[in-house]
Formats: structure tokens, sequence, C-alpha cells
């Protein structure tokens, strides 16, 4: 055995600070891209022609593809295609590679994506491009957040997960800016190139820095020490075996190892889908998000039909900033206030929905837009207040081991069933009622609908497994003491 010293001699240069800001300023860059491609400077528009024959060329990237809107609208969303398909692909890898080489994996496919954004030459040379950024982003959504919950302080836990899923917000809204700006001032292709400088450096040193280990998982060196000795049992073993017949052997265990990777993906499907807890949290999390998403994809057209507003994209992108940065944060502090439990999470979550959906509410009955703007501002503050709590639900009601998949099917689920129906559903109704402060209020209802799943979670059986040991004995006794690697780095020093 290895002498805990000889562990972490060596230890990461990384602190849980740096590891922190690290993952924030990754996640800004993500949901930079996501407003940067929304932007009018780098979206742009198809070439006009007036009635005198006065024409104006396009601009940004549906001007020079000539794409029409379906077109241009797939382009918004196929990221989603190859992060839905990657999620639960790397979330199931963790278990048999380090996690944060992953991570580093993940990055590196993100940028060469996003530089290849900014050198295609047509539709589809694109579309494929914005599917493999998805494909790169689902590493680090899926394994950002648990290494996150290992090494924040044990009062202050989920305000450091407030803190990184606030990016979401600001990053979005900063893409719309720097979108506008870069692509503008140069060519919408610059603001791609731009993005993957600036995440090259987070790849590389994801490959060359001292890998952090996740708890619940074991270290790579300990796997690889175990398959190297069991080699060496089978080549000098009694029984003689040619060196021929072990190749052929070593050769099949591709299909065997496959095999065992989609048994225990299975497996471990089936156990996120018996626990309650999580399957009431994701469920609660996917009404939050079907309104979430219609929200941000109609709320300026509706501002502008109910309060005539000519500023509606700007009003809607200030108050979405402001409330994402202020409501994300201060639903983190009032859960740690409150002690981190995953039932004050439930309590939170349903308090905060329910007073939200009112006051959202009462923002669309008033005729005025000044009182629209006091009480819609609140009400997108209480509801922004879910983020973090919600997340420490998933990363809490399940085993260590458990925690990466379980992001990943949440992230799955608040996808499939949540934000990508609700926007042409939302459609459908409006063609139906033709009436935006009736889709509305209709929209908005359903934030009840999440506030009474989650206020059910308050009632559940409810245990917080992260020092829980996994049911695999294989893995356990890999796993050791199951300390992430800046905590023992930490106490080491002390």
């Amino acid at each position: 055995m290895v002498p805990k010293s000889a562990q972490t001699s060596h230890p990461s240069w990384f602190t849980p600070k740096r590891l922190l800001g690290i993952f924030c300023f990754i996640n800004l860059i993500n949901y930079v891209d996501r407003g940067a491609i929304a932007s009018n400077g780098v979206n742009g528009s198809l070439a006009t022609c007036t009635d005198s024959g006065v024409c104006t060329s396009g601009t940004g990237i549906q001007g020079d593809f000539n794409l029409n809107n379906f077109q241009d609208g797939v382009l918004s969303s196929a990221f989603l295609v190859g992060l839905l398909i990657a999620s639960p692909i790397f979330a199931s890898l963790a278990k048999s590679h380090n996690p944060f080489r992953l991570i580093g994996v993940g990055l590196s496919v993100w940028t060469f994506a996003i530089a290849g954004c900014g050198s295609s030459f047509d539709f589809w040379s694109i579309a494929i491009c914005r599917m493999l950024v998805g494909v790169g982003e689902a590493s680090f959504i899926s394994l950002a957040a648990p290494f996150i919950d290992d090494n924040a302080p044990a009062a202050q836990k989920t305000a450091w997960l407030a803190t990184f899923y606030m990016c979401i917000p600001a990053g979005t809204a900063l893409g719309y800016v720097y979108g506008g700006v870069v692509g503008s001032q140069f060519n919408w292709r610059v603001a791609f190139w731009g993005e993957a400088i600036f995440m090259l450096p987070f790849p590389i040193l994801g490959f060359l820095i001292k890998p952090l280990q996740l708890k619940g998982f074991a270290p790579v060196e300990s796997k690889q020490t175990l398959t190297s000795n069991g080699a060496n049992v089978s080549e000098n073993g009694a029984d003689g075996m040619p060196s021929v017949d072990q190749a052929f052997i070593r050769g099949s265990s591709l299909t065997s190892n496959l095999r065992n990777q989609f048994t225990r993906f299975s497996k471990d499907m089936q156990e996120l889908l018996y626990d309650r807890v999580y399957v009431i949290n994701v469920l609660g999390y996917i009404s939050f998000n079907f309104v979430l998403g219609a929200y941000s994809y109609w709320g300026p057209k509706a501002g502008y039909s109910i309060y005539h507003m000519s500023n509606a994209d700007l009003l809607f992108g200030g108050i979405t900033i402001v409330c994402g940065i202020f409501g994300t944060l201060a639903g983190g502090l009032i859960l740690d206030k409150m002690t981190s439990t995953i039932s004050n999470a439930f309590k939170l979550l349903s308090g905060a929905t329910f007073l939200g959906a009112i006051s959202c509410l009462i923002a669309f009955l008033f005729k005025g837009l000044s009182g629209f703007i006091v009480f819609f501002s609140v009400g997108e503050l209480l509801i922004f207040a879910t983020m973090a709590p919600v997340n420490y639900v998933s990363l809490r009601c399940v085993k260590p081991s458990l925690r990466p998949l379980a992001m990943a099917i949440s992230t799955v689920s608040i996808h499939i069933f949540g934000d990508v129906p609700s926007a042409p559903l939302v459609g459908v109704l409006q063609d139906y009622v033709n009436d935006w402060r009736k889709t509305s209020l209709c929209l908005t209802s359903i934030f009840f609908l999440a506030a009474v799943i989650w206020f059910i979670g308050i009632f559940l059986k409810t245990k917080d497994l992260l020092n829980e040991d996994d049911e695999d004995q294989s893995t356990t006794t890999l796993i050791g003491e199951r300390k992430p690697l800046l905590e023992a780095s930490s106490s080491s020093q002390a």
C-alpha cells in the first residue's frame, strides 16, 4: 500500500478558491457563447429589398449563409443535441477515467468546435460544429458541480454553488454585448475565434497539472496498478497459457468492457429512477425550466405587445442579469443560513417559487409598465433563488459516485421536457388565444406546479448521502478514504 504521506507529497497547485474561480470563468465563457450566437452582431439578418428597389445586404451568420428562420433557429439549439447525448456518457466514463481529465477532454472538444464555428463555410458545417460544442460542454456540466461541492467550506457549500450558477445569467447577458460589439466592429467569425482563445488555456491546464480526485471515485493510479497486477498473475500463472491466446483474450476484452460499462450505466440509472427524492427534485426542475425557457424566448415579444416597449430586448436582458446574479447568490446564502439540508432546500425551492409565481402573475396583470417592472423584478429575484438549492439536492440525495450522472440526467431532463418544447407549445397557445397577456398568465401559472412538486419533497424521508459508501465493493476497495485531493492537500498542510 502506498503511504499516505506519499499520496500528498505532490499536491495539486489548486486551492479550493482558485478551483471555484477557474470553474466560474469556464462557465461564464460557455454562456457568453450562448448569448453571442443570439446577438445581432453574430447572428445577423437576411438581405432585404424595399418596394422601391433599395436593397440592404445581409449580415452575420444568417446573411452570409442565407439561412431561413428555421435554419437560424436550429443553430441556436444545435448544441443541445451534443449536450444531451454526451452528458450521460461522460458521467458514466467518470467511473473508469479520471473526472478531471474528462473535463480537459471536453474543453478541448469545445475549443476546437468553437474555432470550427468561426471557420465554417455553410449551414451544415456550422450546425455540426454547434453540436460538437454541446459535446465539449457535456463533461464540464456533469463534473464541475461535484468538484465544487467536494472542496467548498462546509458552511458555504450552497453559496459556492450559487456563485458557479450565477455565471449562467451573467454570461448570457455578457454574450449579447460581446457578440454585438465584436460582430459589428470586426466580423462574426472573430467573435467565435475570440471565445476559443479565451478557453484555450483551460484544456491545456486540465492535461498538464496533476489531476484532482473526485470524492467517490478511485484514483487512476490505483486502477492501473490493480490492472497491472492482474495481468502479471495471468502471464505467470501455472496454466501455461500461450502469449498468443492471451493476446486474443486482451483483444476480446474491449467488447467485455463495453458490456460492463452499459451494465453499470443501466444499474446506476435504475438507482436514480428509484430515488424518490431525486425524481421529485427533477420533476419540479422540469416544470420550473419549462416556464423559464419560454420566458427567455418569448419574453421580449410579449413585453413589446402588452406594454408597447420600444426597448424590450434591453429591458428583459437587464432584469435577467441583475435578478439572476443577486437572486442566485441570495438563494445559496439563505440555504446556508437555514443550515444546508435536503429538507430545507425543498422548503426554499417551494416557497421561493410560489412567491415568485404570485409576483410574476401580478406583474402581467398590471396595465402600466412601471408596475410590471417592479413586480416582475421581484418575481425574477425569487425565481432565480432556486438555482443553487435545486442543484444542491441533486448532488446530495445520491451517493458520491452517482453525482456526475445525477447532474447529467437532470440537465438532459430539464432540456428535453422543459425549455426545448416550451417555446413552440407557448407559440401554439398564443396562436389560439391571440392575447400575449393571457398567454403569459397561463405560462406563469406552471410555476405553481413546480412549487407543489417541490413542496411534496419536504415530506419525503431524506438523507444526505455525501459520505455514504457505494455498494460496489470493487469500487470502494479502490476509493479508500474517499477524500478529494484539495481536502487531502489542505489537511496535510495544516
